[in-house]
């Protein structure tokens, strides 16, 4: 009896594991679309106007919010109040009066990491970290001056889109806007997708040589990872490069980091922007 047991045990474990899996993967993708919904009512708000990746001022522009509320995580220090403490950063967010007054939306489940609060109700208790999502840079800005020269700014560059109006290539259905970054690559929100070496434009003569992974994606889900479009859907996308998922590390790991021939890298350039 107890042989058989433990067969059928045996059996149904790796169901059970697919079903877990399955089921966080769907809640992730329910967490980016609030999100998207959240990025597009602030747009709607504030006269087409995307918040930022990161703050900055366009030239000849306004200057744009960070989407964070300014926080940046760390592996290297689980006691920082940027990893914990939602009161100071989620709810500083100029998007968090469209979440519904969700702080679950900003991180998806199946990422386990922790905190420690240091002060306020939650003092020396162990606490998920804020947030595992980030922003596309190229949507909202700023530019990543690695990858060239850029517009507004230049006469000719890649493309930052400062209103969903310029989303005209490759279009919202094409360009993704938030997705689930690694717990040891995440820090303040800002996801570098490094269009150097992309096929148009400046990069034109050079080869796949020139690729590099500036920020790491997650994986959370069997290898794959959630994204979040300006359209409003949402996607779970399996990566395929093994120097796109390494084996997690413990600390805040190394970034910016040559990446040749990496076809993830590659569908990444596809969906962030355009040489205009």
């Amino acid at each position: 009896m107890i042989a058989i047991i433990a067969i059928l045990a045996s059996m149904l474990l790796p169901a059970l594991a697919k079903a877990k899996t399955k089921a966080q993967g769907i809640l992730c993708l329910s967490n980016t679309k609030q999100l998207a919904l959240a990025w597009r009512l602030y747009s709607d708000e504030h006269e087409e106007r995307l918040i930022g990746a990161a703050e900055w001022t366009p030239p000849g522009g306004k200057t744009t919010p960070n989407w964070t509320g300014g926080s940046w995580l760390s592996l290297n220090d689980r006691t920082a109040p940027s990893n914990w403490d939602h009161e100071t950063y989620t709810k500083k967010s100029k998007l968090w009066p469209y979440t519904g007054n969700s702080v679950g939306i900003f991180k998806c489940p199946a990422d386990k990491t922790t905190a420690k609060a240091t002060s306020g109700p939650m003092k020396g208790q162990t606490v998920p970290r804020i947030r595992s999502v980030s922003m596309n840079n190229w949507v909202g800005g700023p530019p990543w001056g690695a990858s060239g020269p850029s517009v507004p700014g230049a006469s000719h560059g890649w493309r930052v889109y400062i209103r969903s109006t310029d989303m005209a290539d490759p279009g919202p259905s094409g360009t993704f806007v938030f997705l689930d970054e690694r717990e040891d690559s995440i820090n303040d929100g800002y996801f570098v997708v490094d269009m150097a070496g992309y096929p148009q434009g400046a990069g034109a003569a050079a080869q796949g040589s020139r690729l590099k992974i500036v920020d790491y994606p997650a994986s959370y889900h069997n290898g794959a990872g959630g994204l979040a479009f300006a359209d409003g859907h949402s996607e779970i996308h399996k990566w395929l490069d093994g120097r796109t998922k390494p084996a997690i590390s413990k600390t805040d790991r190394p970034l910016d980091v040559t990446s040749a021939n990496n076809r993830d890298v590659i569908w990444m350039q596809e969906r962030s922007t355009r040489w205009d």
